[in-house]
């Protein structure tokens, strides 16, 4: 059983930065994917970017790449989702996600089974 509880969301203008956090308790297998997703009023959840936790390696969309980062603390279980230079369309309430896709499948939701509640992130002038 692994829980998980995100935090970190706000309002920011155009341009500017947050970052958000995810504590994960319980047992952390070393096949997770540790993945943020997000869902804007009236649209699908979208995965956002994911960390593999037993080779470290990590996936963008296109749509964030060179934008966010996922990374870890190991020491305090926690995960944390750096974004920079936001837009407006990022706005959106963002959750975290435990779960055993394959490489390929990472950004699909049906694949992870333990989520954080949500943070909401806002973007706007």
């Amino acid at each position: 059983q692994v829980r998980l509880v995100d935090s970190g969301g706000g309002s920011v203008q155009p341009g500017g930065s947050l970052r958000l956090s995810c504590v994960a308790s319980g047992y952390i297998d070393k096949n997770v994917f540790i993945t943020w997703f997000r869902q804007a009023p009236g649209k699908e959840r979208e995965g956002v970017t994911s960390l593999y936790i037993g080779g470290g390696l990590t996936y963008d969309s296109d749509s964030v790449k060179g934008r966010f980062t996922i990374s870890r603390d190991n020491a305090k279980n926690t995960f944390y989702l750096q974004m920079n230079s936001l837009k407006p369309e990022d706005t959106a309430m963002y959750y975290c996600a435990a779960g055993f896709p394959i490489s390929t499948t990472w950004y699909r939701p049906s694949e992870y089974k333990y989520w954080g509640q949500g943070t909401q992130v806002t973007v706007s002038s």
